[in-house]
């Protein structure tokens, strides 16, 4: 056995929390506030996760994808105020959608006003047709579809996004997702919608919050000090029976307590003695992963939305968000930039080619939509690959997930944030499930006393 750089901690009852995303420092936050500062691992060379910002050293930040604050919950607006020192920008959520060179108010279903008149006329005739027609049985997303907006406008927008950001089929996925994200109208606001410009505010997001300067990380960097962070420590073994930690690096540790935010598809396989029925089900848990290709340009190019949602096929991002919206500090004085995501999968679609690869289709996607109006005004091009972007709630989830929560909760091994519960979380749900995992350990811990 290799033992150096053994840390100490299992005979202390010392607590490990594996990863240093938002989940993470959530449970380092909860531990923090009972006295006990825990020792935080993550692979990375930072700590972040998927809160991080970039320099690119010509004087664009760049996050890792579309990333804003609307919490709701005042403690934890208090703590991200806390971070950026108070130095955050406060805005009104405004998003658009892009269909075949028409842009309208985000959600589409209730902004009708300027598409094609035929279209239109389509879409309210199915609503009224879904609308008044017997309970359906829904057995999947399609199905919801199908009765919540009528064949129509299901297939022209939500079906053909879901292709492009789930990587998969409306019908090949569940409901239990949805909570407000998707709003259903009534008919009186799908007529509004039609006969108005933007006569309706029903989005489920409205106040936003982004820090004032360094990108979205700054919400969490001051939350850094809640632990001791180890990076460049990827865990390769977890022994939950001697209650060790082994490292790509050569180095170990001890716990007495453990809390991952590792996506539970990675974490299993590194457990010793992991039943073959777990293994099973942590590889039916599918995601989708993300390049998302990093535009700046030579001009302000200023825009009302904060980010957009794009539909056609032969545009290959999903979404678009704009730099200068959030926080001007994020490009250099008198320019612009894009953040576009472009979705795979390994299980429905996985990645062609490299990251930088699809630096060129996206410029082209731009160039079509017009935010990009010639290729002599880029002067910033780059791609950020991430292989862990949303968990896609196809009909293998909720099984999987049961198999492979039992069996963490059997030997004591605490699980949080997106990629631990294995859920469609935002950022403070993300934090404040840190907090939860957390408690529990320290509930546990108290018990074992």
């Amino acid at each position: 056995m290799d033992n150096r750089g053994v840390d100490g901690g299992a005979k202390d009852g010392g607590f490990a929390i594996l990863g240093s995303g938002v989940g993470g420092l959530g449970a380092a936050n909860q531990l923090s506030e009972h006295g006990i500062r825990p020792k935080l691992y993550d692979m990375r060379p930072r700590p972040g996760g998927l809160t991080s910002s970039f320099g690119s050293g010509d004087g664009f930040t760049f996050d890792e994808g579309v990333h804003i604050s609307f919490t709701k919950s005042d403690r934890v607006k208090e703590l991200f105020a806390a971070s950026t020192g108070q130095k955050f920008e406060t805005g009104q959520v405004y998003c658009n959608n892009f269909w075949q060179g028409h842009w309208i108010k985000h959600p589409a279903q209730v902004n009708l006003h300027g598409l094609p008149i035929d279209l239109v006329v389509d879409c309210i005739r199915d609503f009224v047709a879904a609308s008044t027609g017997p309970e359906p049985e829904i057995r999947n997303y399609e199905d919801w579809l199908m009765a919540a907006f009528g064949p129509t406008f299901a297939n022209t927008f939500p079906m053909l996004y879901t292709r492009k950001y789930h990587t998969t089929e409306a019908a090949n996925m569940t409901t239990d997702w949805l909570g407000p994200r998707l709003y259903r109208p009534n008919l009186e606001e799908v007529l509004r919608g039609a006969l108005a410009h933007e006569p309706l505010d029903v989005f489920y997001v409205n106040e936003y919050r982004y820090p004032s300067e360094g990108g979205f990380e700054g919400f969490v960097r001051g939350l850094y000090g809640r632990a001791d962070i180890h990076c460049d420590h990827e865990v390769t073994r977890i022994d939950p029976v001697a209650k060790r930690l082994s490292f790509a690096n050569g180095r170990g540790a001890e716990y007495g307590k453990l809390i991952s935010s590792i996506p539970l598809p990675k974490l299993v396989p590194l457990i010793a003695g992991a039943p073959a029925d777990v293994l099973e089900a942590a590889g039916k848990l599918a995601c989708s992963q993300s390049v998302v290709v990093n535009i700046g340009i030579n001009r302000p190019a200023e825009s009302r939305a904060q980010w957009s949602y794009f539909y056609d096929e032969d545009i290959p991002f999903a979404r678009v968000s704009y730099r200068r919206s959030l926080a001007r500090a994020s490009v250099p004085e008198g320019c612009a930039a894009y953040q576009a995501e472009i979705y795979f999968s390994d299980k429905y679609r996985p990645l062609t080619g490299t990251p930088e690869d699809w630096i060129e289709p996206a410029i082209e996607g731009l160039l079509k939509c017009g935010l990009v109006q010639d290729r002599e005004e880029i002067i910033h091009r780059s791609a950020i690959w991430i292989p862990f972007a949303n968990v896609i709630f196809d009909h293998d989830r909720r099984p999987a997930l049961d198999t492979v929560h039992g069996y963490l909760d059997d030997i004591g091994i605490g699980y949080c944030g997106r990629f631990g519960n294995w859920g469609y979380i935002w950022t403070d749900a993300a934090f404040l499930s840190g907090e939860r995992a957390a408690r529990r350990a320290l509930g546990a811990a108290v018990t074992a006393d």
